[in-house]
């Protein structure tokens, strides 16, 4: 699991870092005994599902800063890539049983630049570096409700299914900036949007 690991953020990865994903793991998989957190027919491919599909996203930032995860949910990707990148993240949930999961995973895994925030994307205040989320929104509404989080260097760093294509084309109707599309290191017809200089045509 742990060259697998490697091999899908193209890097090293150590004993420590290794062994706080996997207990991040097994909390998902706990608590997904009380709450719908993720799928339960993608349990059993959990770290392929899920993890390896949010530690992907790490090298995509190309530098260190500061993330806000949008719609975490069970942490996904947010806890991922705050463990293997050491980075400040912003957790952000709106559903309570969630969002208290996450507090308790964040302290568990001992995260301590790590915040969660129960609310909705357009209650958060502040500016990020890096903007994620995962099976949220399409992309059209996803800038709509960060545009507000980002700045002048922003980049958004989004994880798609095989409708991405077609996710982008309308977005582009409504938004203009800097987009690629890089095909996923986890899933074959995926792709991530990495997306810089966003804002609405006209403007």
């Amino acid at each position: 699991m742990i060259e697998r690991l490697k091999a899908v953020i193209g890097g090293d990865v150590s004993r420590e870092t290794f062994d706080r994903l996997d207990r991040f793991a097994r909390l998902v998989v706990a608590e997904n005994e009380r709450q719908n957190l993720v799928a339960v027919s993608s349990v059993p491919d959990l770290w392929q599902r899920h993890i390896f599909d949010g530690a992907q996203l790490v090298n995509l930032a190309g530098h260190t800063g500061n993330w806000c995860d949008i719609g975490s949910g069970p942490g996904l990707p947010g806890i991922v890539i705050a463990i293997l990148g050491g980075q400040p993240m912003t957790l952000v949930e709106p559903r309570r049983l969630r969002a208290d999961f996450l507090a308790e995973a964040v302290h568990d895994l001992g995260l301590t630049q790590v915040t969660v925030k129960q609310c909705k994307a357009e209650q958060v205040d502040g500016k990020f570096d890096f903007i994620t989320a995962r099976a949220v929104a399409r992309l059209d509404k996803l800038f709509a409700i960060t545009r507000h989080l980002a700045h002048d260097g922003t980049k958004w760093i989004l994880p798609k299914g095989e409708t991405v294509k077609s996710e982008l084309d309308e977005a582009r109707r409504t938004w203009q900036g800097d987009f690629a599309l890089v095909p996923s290191r986890t899933h074959e017809k995926a792709a991530v949007v990495v997306a810089e200089h966003v804002r609405r045509r006209g403007k």
